[in-house]
């Protein structure tokens, strides 16, 4: 694999998916965070928690768009008030629930379709971040569940911030 392009074939499963997805971002995230951290700060004071968004907007889209050029879907239908940043991440289908106000957790989750709109699992990226200022204590992740359903979905996601 490249540096800095994921490479995705038809034939993976969900865990090798969020690996290659996960390479991707430890190669990409901390430049990409260097080079915005002063206009992110200054937009934090404006639009606080949407700044990370703003960052999202601009790591995520290549790992989805990589992996609907090899085959997958990682779209569903949008409702009317859906909020939908970097894309793909869509707000409803995510949770906060983890962490210190300098080091929260948000988890958003796709469900990953393949060729034939089979459910093949749901890909899940963790955005760590901060409430206090504009910080990103670390990488983000990408997580893997064979689960497309939901409540599974959820309680898968329980299962990994629980089990720390």
């Amino acid at each position: 694999m490249k540096k800095g392009i994921p490479i995705f074939r038809q034939d993976m499963a969900i865990e090798e998916i969020s690996e290659v997805a996960n390479s991707y971002i430890e190669s990409e995230w901390r430049s990409m965070y260097e080079s915005m951290h002063e206009q992110l700060t200054a937009a934090f004071v404006e639009i606080e928690d949407a700044a990370y968004g703003l960052y999202l907007d601009q790591l995520m889209p290549f790992i989805f768009e990589q992996l609907e050029d090899a085959g997958f879907s990682a779209m569903e239908k949008l409702e009317e008030n859906d909020f939908v940043i970097a894309k793909r991440l869509i707000f409803r289908n995510s949770l906060e629930k983890w962490g210190t106000e300098d080091n929260r957790s948000r988890i958003f989750w796709n469900v990953i379709h393949d060729k034939q709109g089979n459910p093949i699992g749901t890909i899940l990226t963790e955005i760590p971040h901060s409430h206090l200022k504009f910080d990103i204590p670390s990488a983000p992740v990408i997580y893997s569940l064979r689960e497309s359903l939901k409540e599974r979905i959820v309680q898968g996601i329980r299962r990994i911030k629980e089990s720390g």
